[in-house]
């Protein structure tokens, strides 16, 4: 039977005792029904993986006992960052989703000229809030240790103005050159568009700003499968799906 893996923001190391509140031990108790005996597998980003036994079941808390720490080979090597164009709902998640199995490094959400959602400044806590759990449930389903950050919506004149090591390729379906670099990168930063694309000065400004225009292929991608499949390749690459 295959061990369930879960993010928790509580500090772990061996031997201690921990206590899971709220959905973490709604989850433990209601949906995989788990009792004392019994093993998960706990993360929080920092801290490894470790073996937790569940001591006692309580209809609010789960108490567990860490018993090991254990290596963590998923995590990727290579830095990927995503700079992703705003996009409706459910695009919007599963691009979080499959960029997160796909090993990438952080995400942020992008302004752009032809964003067709407007995210109100008293909803943006509540949406980032959403993407970050998604992330979270989708590194537990993979194996990774590591939670992509999901940072808040930027305009996209202020997220090129950062300053950035590596190489960085913005995805144009009508450019020339496909994932290209002379020297293998440790850090790779990707910049795509929502639906309907980046408009051609768009481009332009992130050209200016050092990013080689690329093209994945003869066919157009959705705003939600482009950074699945430019991540894939980076890792194939330059990362750990050469191994």
């Amino acid at each position: 039977m295959r061990l369930s893996r879960l993010h928790t923001p509580q500090a772990l190391h061996s031997g201690a005792t921990l206590v899971l509140q709220d959905d973490l031990a709604h989850y433990l108790v209601k949906v995989l029904r788990l009792r004392p005996g019994e093993q998960v597998a706990l993360f929080n980003g920092t801290d490894g993986e470790h073996l937790a036994n569940i001591l006692q079941v309580d209809k609010r808390s789960v108490t567990v006992e860490l018993t090991q720490r254990r290596e963590c080979h998923a995590d990727p090597a290579l830095r990927i960052h995503l700079g992703l164009g705003l996009s409706r709902g459910e695009r919007m998640d599963y691009a979080v989703q499959k960029a997160t199995e796909a090993g990438v490094t952080s995400i942020v959400p992008l302004l752009t000229e032809r964003c067709e959602v407007k995210v109100k400044p008293d909803r943006v806590d509540n949406r980032l809030g959403h993407l970050e759990r998604i992330a979270i449930s989708a590194s537990e389903q993979s194996g990774r240790c590591s939670v992509p950050a999901v940072e808040p919506p930027a305009t996209l004149q202020d997220w090129l103005a950062r300053p950035r090591t590596g190489a960085c390729f913005v995805l144009d379906h009508l450019g020339s050159a496909g994932l290209q670099v002379a020297t293998p990168p440790a850090e790779v930063t990707l910049l795509i568009g929502p639906e309907g694309g980046l408009a051609e000065h768009e481009v332009e400004l992130a050209v200016a700003a050092g990013f080689q225009t690329c093209r994945l292929g003869p066919r157009v991608l959705r705003t939600e499968t482009a950074p699945v499949v430019a991540i894939a390749l980076a890792q194939y690459l330059w990362g750990d799906l050469t191994r």
